[in-house]
């Protein structure tokens, strides 16, 4: 197997679990090597809402990690706008580490329980 189908299999493999989780949307997130992308999608695949950190003030003294954390507080003000307050984090190819830990304990602070 080379990086491209680990990389395939483990997103897979991530999507399973979050889809046993019927009854709730997925907040997925993506991380790109510059920005972080968190988007709900509901159980049809279509997205209800997203937010990315380019959508963020530019404020060069932050650390990537609380940029993070920030886009994850905005994904759970707009799921809260929309009466979504359960969501099942859905991290995708992208170890639980780093960036994509800081944008679920941001959705947590934000309201959402994941």
């Amino acid at each position: 197997m080379n990086d491209k189908q680990k990389q395939l299999h483990r997103q897979i493999r991530s999507r399973k679990k979050t889809a046993l989780v019927t009854n709730r949307p997925r907040l997925s997130v993506f991380r790109s090597n510059q920005y972080v992308y968190a988007q709900i999608i509901d159980g049809k695949g279509k997205t209800i809402a997203g937010v990315s950190e380019t959508a963020l003030k530019k404020d060069t003294k932050v650390t990537p990690i609380e940029r993070a954390k920030q886009v994850g507080i905005e994904i759970a003000k707009l799921a809260l706008t929309k009466k979504i307050k359960e969501v099942a984090f859905d991290k995708g190819r992208f170890a639980y580490h780093g960036r994509i830990k800081a944008v679920a304990e941001g959705a947590r602070e934000g309201g959402l329980s994941l």
